[in-house]
This record gives structure tokens, C-alpha cells and sequence, in this order.
């Protein structure tokens, strides 16, 4: 068999595996509901709904046209029932037919009235008041109300931008915090399956027929498969949600900062996957993992705070160095490119760095890999890896 048939036989053997795995399903639809619930629950509240039923009492024309007037020019959305008599407009409070009944000058609520439709229905009732009074001094209240009209201020924003860039802002930090999950994640499983192979002797039987370069390619891909998968279902999926209910100002914007997340993480990911699979390689028990790849997860961690200060300043000095650096720069770069402070030859030269990276690191991860992989009892130290391969 080629060199390609092979690491896509151990590939296709960690999708499958992984795939039948209930962890990896439950973190995945987690992961899902989170995004979804981002979108949906600013939505559900956001102050409640601003559609209100309101009753009134007889034959108040003039009333219905300045309450709805007033619920117009307050951003509501005002229904308005009619009712014979005081006896009826209650009986339709306290059944939760309508929020309020204006009855002359009183107002019924089952406990309490909203603020907003309470200042729309004063506001209505004045309307109305001040008419009469005009009306009484002989002053047609048309005619005032023609003087008294002026067209309403026109607002120039200085930055038209703004609400767009926060935009990409928000969608390239979630991106990031999604990116983050998935790094630890995935990176974990590629770290605790090169341990339970070496374990339970697994890896001996697999290396007597493949090279170790070829197992270590396979379960980097075949796991990176996976976690690209899980990220576009999850790009997809927030996505979707954002635009039903109505979140996303330009939704070309966010699927703009959503591929600027999704090719660092594949950036990330491979440069990661290797570090975390060398540094299992060195130990045999899944009780002395941890310790191995905790100085990676601390990088994570690291990169993930710098992240969300670079967030709040995008082009400060402490965001640009970091973006450069491969171990850093697939947190910290998206969310400056959603803010539209990288320079294009500062993005090409992160992916030029970042490359470079990845090939040291699995060039020298490989050989620690290979001479590592059947010693087994305690740690393995990196010079006797070396010393082995």
C-alpha cells in the first residue's frame, strides 16, 4: 500500500472511532446548543415583547387615533378592542384578553402597567386634553399641530462602520472562544488515544506493519477532519440562527469572520496536534498525561486571554506581536481581522510563520514521536527520544 492508503486507513479509523463515541457526540451537540442559544436568547430577552392589547371603554374615536399615533412615534405595536361598558373592559383585564382598558380617565391593569405603554397611553390622553383646550379657546388644534410640526433631526453617524466592525468583532470572538474549546478538545483526544495504543500494546502490532510517521499522520488528519467538521456544522448552524431571528445586521460580514476562524483553526490545529501528540508519546499512562500537556494548555489559555484583550484593542502593540506568534497568532489574528486593523503583509507573514512552525514541529515532533512510542514504564525523556528515533 501507498504511503497516502495508509495514514487515510488510520484517519478513517479515528473518524470512525470517534464517531461512535457518546462523549464526542454530547460535546458536540453542547457546543451546538451554546452557539444557538447566543443567537436566541438576546432575542427571548431583549425586554419582552412590545405588542400590547389594550381595551376601551364607548365610542372614543379620537382616542384610538391618538393612542395609536402615540404607540406609532414610541416604537410599539398597539391593538385596540373595543368594549360596551366598564363591566366588560374588566372582565377582559382579568381574563388576560387585554393588558390594560382606558375607561374616561382611568386606566385598568390586572397589577401593574408596562412603563412604555403607560407613557403612550399619557401621552395620548395630553394629546387629547390639550385639543379640547385649544378647541374651548376658540384655536383649531389642526392648525397648531401643522405649526408645531417640524421634520426630525437627521443623525449623520461619523463612523458608518461601526455597527458592522462590532459585528465582525462579536462573531470573530465567538469564533475564537468556539476555536478554543475545540483546540483543548481535539487536541486531548489525539494526546489520550497515542497513550491508550501505547498502553495496551496496540502500538506494536500497528507499527510492525506502518512507520510511525504514517500513525501519527493518520490520527492528526483523521482527528482535524472531525474537529473541522464540528466547526462549519457549528459555523453553519449559529449562523442560521442568527439570521432567523433577526440578529445579524450583514450576514456576508459574519460569514467573512467566520472564515477567518475557520482557516486558522485549521493553521492551529495542525501545529497543536503535533505538540500534543509528541508530548503523549513521552509518557505510558493516562495518570502522567496531564502533566505532559499541561505547558500546551497553558498556551491555549494564554492565547485565549490575549485574544479578548486584543479584542478591546485590536491595533494596540500587544496584538500585533502576538498575532505573529504560530503559537498564538490563531487566537489573536481573527479578531483583529474582523476589526480591520491587519495590514495584509502582516497576515501573510503569520500564515508564512505559522507554516514554517508547523513543519519544525512536526519534523522534530515526528522523530520524539517515533523514538518515544514503544518504550514504555515512566516518562520518557525528549533527548532519549531523539536518541532513539
Amino acid at each position: 500500500m501507498t504511503s497516502r492508503t495508509v495514514v487515510w486507513l488510520v484517519a478513517r479509523r479515528e473518524i470512525t472511532a470517534k464517531l461512535r463515541d457518546k462523549g464526542f457526540l454530547l460535546s458536540t451537540a453542547f457546543i451546538l446548543a451554546l452557539i444557538v442559544g447566543s443567537a436566541v436568547l438576546p432575542v427571548a430577552f431583549s425586554g419582552g415583547s412590545s405588542t400590547y392589547d389594550v381595551g376601551v371603554v364607548g365610542n372614543t374615536g379620537q382616542l384610538e387615533a391618538a393612542v395609536l399615533a402615540q404607540a406609532d412615534a414610541g416604537g410599539l405595536d398597539v391593538e385596540l378592542r373595543a368594549y360596551d361598558d366598564t363591566d366588560a373592559a374588566k372582565s377582559a383585564v382579568a381574563a388576560e384578553q387585554v393588558v390594560a382598558a382606558i375607561d374616561g380617565g382611568q386606566v385598568v391593569v390586572d397589577s401593574s402597567l408596562d412603563p412604555a405603554l403607560e407613557r403612550v397611553l399619557n401621552a395620548a390622553a395630553g394629546m387629547l386634553v390639550a385639543q379640547e383646550r385649544l378647541a374651548e379657546a376658540g384655536i383649531d388644534p389642526a392648525e397648531v399641530a401643522e405649526a408645531l410640526s417640524v421634520p426630525p433631526l437627521e443623525v449623520v453617524p461619523l463612523d458608518t462602520d461601526a455597527e458592522r466592525n462590532a459585528q465582525r468583532q462579536f462573531i470573530a470572538f465567538l469564533g475564537v472562544v468556539v476555536l478554543y474549546g475545540l483546540m483543548i478538545l481535539i487536541g486531548q483526544y489525539v494526546a489520550m488515544g497515542v497513550v491508550e495504543e501505547k498502553s495496551s500494546r496496540v502500538v506494536e502490532l500497528l507499527l510492525s506493519t506502518i512507520k510511525p510517521w504514517q500513525l501519527l499522520a493518520g490520527k492528526v488528519i483523521g482527528l482535524g477532519l472531525l474537529g473541522l467538521a464540528q466547526l462549519l456544522l457549528i459555523c453553519v448552524a449559529g449562523l442560521a440562527a442568527a439570521i432567523a431571528f433577526d440578529v445579524l445586521a450583514v450576514p456576508g460580514d459574519a460569514i467573512g469572520a467566520m472564515a477567518h476562524v475557520i482557516g486558522w483553526f485549521i493553521l492551529g490545529y495542525a501545529l497543536y496536534a503535533a505538540l500534543f501528540a509528541t508530548g503523549a508519546a513521552l509518557v505510558s499512562r493516562q495518570e502522567d498525561l496531564q502533566t505532559v500537556l499541561m505547558p500546551l494548555i497553558g498556551i491555549l489559555v494564554a492565547a485565549f486571554v490575549v485574544a479578548i484583550q486584543a479584542a478591546q484593542n485590536p491595533d494596540g502593540v500587544l496584538a500585533r506581536i502576538t498575532s505573529l506568534v504560530p503559537a498564538l497568532s490563531p487566537m489573536v489574528m481573527p479578531v483583529r481581522s474582523a476589526a480591520g486593523a491587519v495590514a495584509w503583509w502582516e497576515l501573510v507573514l503569520a500564515v508564512v510563520l505559522n507554516l514554517v512552525a508547523i513543519a519544525l514541529v512536526i519534523r522534530l515532533g515526528g522523530r520524539v514521536y517515533a523514538g518515544a512510542l514503544l518504550r514504555t514504564g515512566g516518562k520518557v525523556k525528549i533527548k532519549d527520544a531523539l536518541a532513539g528515533s
